[in-house]
């Protein structure tokens, strides 16, 4: 029986969370009176409470929680010290690879320049990569609802930093209604400069929005991926070409994408060969570590032990790292999680 415990000790590699969606309450305290923004509560627990969205009515109004984070994420400073954090925090729940979400577009409120928000994103996780082991990188995020020009300018400013820690390019965002395709420019630019794709899709839309994604966006990875059942065509297709598939639980009974952990489709979806890793989508909002989804999909999806091992191998292998680089990983984690019992 995979316990907390031992799920708790297994190595684990997270795709999926934002940079603004993984602070610390504590810290949310401090940057808040630093830059004069009003929080409901500078109460630690108060402001843990309030900041999980276990009540949000839908994706809208579970992205919403984000004005509470995003103007905190206006200094280099702050972005530094955060992302720093991230990594300590990541290391505690031992995950030993780690892609963080941001779009840097949104530090611009009060004149910071996207490149600067980037370097200080990596400036901090460098710092924590060196502290505590944990190897990061970042995937840079436009909007759905952003003019595609501004998603053309920062995938544009990712394949710059390419060699730097920037492995990928992602739209997220309010989906319904709002094509990913809409962007193309910016994923022909990103693909042009061998950048890693994801794209949040099939989420708060069906599973047309994952074939847009791959059919016209150059997506290698599909973030959520939840209504992929819908076309059972496409799932054969995302299956025998190994697109990975970020599953976030928690995130997903949250927006209502599903009713409840016990009827999420990544228990199909592992069974039938697709290949899927868990992730958190945002330690904040969500409420989670990446060790208690693993033991959510033991104890409302039946997964085992063996099956959390090749979930978390499915990670490390999906990764937006060089081959050689994901290839000791592997095998450094696959001993590693021999010896963990």
């Amino acid at each position: 029986m995979p316990t907390h415990d031992l799920i708790a000790r297994l190595p684990k590699a997270e795709l999926h969370t934002h940079l603004d969606s993984a602070l610390r309450p504590e810290t949310m305290i401090e940057l808040a009176r630093d830059a004069g923004f009003e929080l409901p509560t500078r109460d630690p627990d108060g402001l843990r409470r309030f900041m999980r969205a276990d009540d949000a009515a839908d994706l809208e109004d579970y992205l919403m929680r984000f004005e509470y984070t995003i103007p905190l994420l206006q200094s280099a400073e702050a972005i530094e010290r955060v992302s720093y954090e991230m990594v300590e925090d990541a290391a505690r729940d031992q995950i030993r690879y780690l892609e963080v979400r941001y779009c840097p577009w949104l530090s611009r409120r009060q004149g910071l320049s996207m490149e600067r928000a980037l370097e200080a994103e990596l400036a901090g996780l460098g710092r924590g990569e060196r502290d505590f082991g944990v190897v990061t990188r970042v995937i840079n995020c436009s909007l759905r609802h952003y003019d595609p020009a501004v998603s053309l300018e920062i995938a544009r400013l990712s394949v710059a930093y390419r060699d730097r820690g920037v492995v990928a390019f992602d739209l997220a965002g309010g989906e319904a209604g709002r094509p990913a395709n809409a962007h193309r420019a910016a994923f022909d630019a990103a693909a042009e400069g061998r950048l890693g794709i994801t794209v949040h899709a099939g989420e708060a839309a069906g599973a047309e929005s994952i074939a847009d994604a791959l059919d016209h966006c150059h997506a290698d990875r599909i973030g959520h991926g939840t209504r992929l059942y819908e076309d059972p065509v496409l799932l054969e297709y995302v299956r025998d070409r190994r697109i990975l598939v970020e599953i976030n639980i928690t995130s997903n009974v949250q927006t209502h994408a599903v009713p409840r952990a016990s009827a999420h489709p990544v228990r199909r979806y592992f069974d039938e060969g697709v290949a899927v890793t868990l992730c958190t989508d945002g330690w904040l909002m969500c409420g989670v570590t990446l060790s208690d989804e693993y033991r959510l999909a033991h104890t409302a999806l039946g997964f085992t032990r063996e099956e959390i091992d090749q979930m978390i191998l499915n990670g490390f292998a999906g990764a937006f790292l060089p081959w050689p680089e994901r290839r000791a990983l592997i095998d450094r984690v696959s001993s590693e999680l021999r010896t963990v019992e």
